[in-house]
């Protein structure tokens, strides 16, 4: 995952594979493109052409535009077709399952007399496409980095021989390496989310509701590519 580093700046935390993923399709979409312009002259040309667009259509939507947006008054979890909004304040909790979860909590509208305190509390869970975590994974990284970290003398292979004869250069990179795994850097994902909630929250006064809505972009996206490939189709 990646983020802006500034403390000025918004965050935004994305994942790098899917970003690699979007810009090889784009240049394989875009080449493809090239051929069937110079040298197809059919309908079969025209269809494909419009299956190449539907499909970076659902590219764009599924690898491009996923991605958490922290900045100083709250988080947006932007997933394929839809973005969420909340204020700090709101945020009760950050973890991982297989995806990024944002719990939410918020007050409603309150029923109480006027200068009472009151209203109906309200709970979300909204799961974050853009991180995505396997605790499986995670815990075989750790093992891995718990035995090269072991001394020399300890590591021994299945025979019952020492291995990893270089030792502390050895173990050392590997350490180094698991650190940088994808679920190593989601967990540093959710504590810097969590410690800017639990900051945030400190002087909130009032929780900013969640705000849930669809993107018309990505969903002209994915509805433009179709029904030009039905328009293509049926001529």
């Amino acid at each position: 995952m990646t983020a802006n580093q500034s403390p000025d700046e918004p965050q935004v935390f994305r994942s790098p594979t899917a970003a690699v993923v979007w810009v090889v399709w784009l240049l394989f979409a875009v080449g493809n493109w090239i051929d069937l312009a110079v040298q197809g002259r059919d309908h079969l040309s025209a269809v494909a052409a419009a299956i190449l667009l539907l499909a970076t259509g659902a590219a764009y939507v599924t690898a491009q535009r996923p991605r958490i947006i922290a900045d100083k008054t709250g988080v947006t979890v932007r997933n394929p077709l839809r973005d969420h909004r909340i204020g700090w304040a709101g945020v009760a909790e950050v973890d991982l399952a297989d995806l990024l979860r944002v719990h939410c909590r918020w007050a409603g509208p309150t029923d109480a007399a006027p200068g009472q305190p009151g209203g109906k509390e309200h709970h979300k869970v909204i799961s974050a496409w853009a991180v995505h975590y396997s605790r499986r994974r995670q815990l075989a990284a750790e093992a891995r980095a718990r035995r090269a970290a072991r001394p020399p003398g300890l590591r021994r292979s299945s025979l019952g021989l020492p291995s990893g004869g270089r030792g502390l250069p050895y173990g050392a990179a590997v350490s180094g390496a698991e650190t940088s795994s994808p679920e190593a850097e989601a967990e540093k994902i959710v504590r810097v989310l969590s410690e800017r909630a639990t900051a945030a929250k400190a002087g909130a006064v009032w929780s900013e509701p969640l705000k849930s809505t669809w993107s018309g972009r990505a969903i002209a996206a994915l509805a433009i590519p179709a029904l030009i490939l039905l328009v293509v189709w049926l001529l």
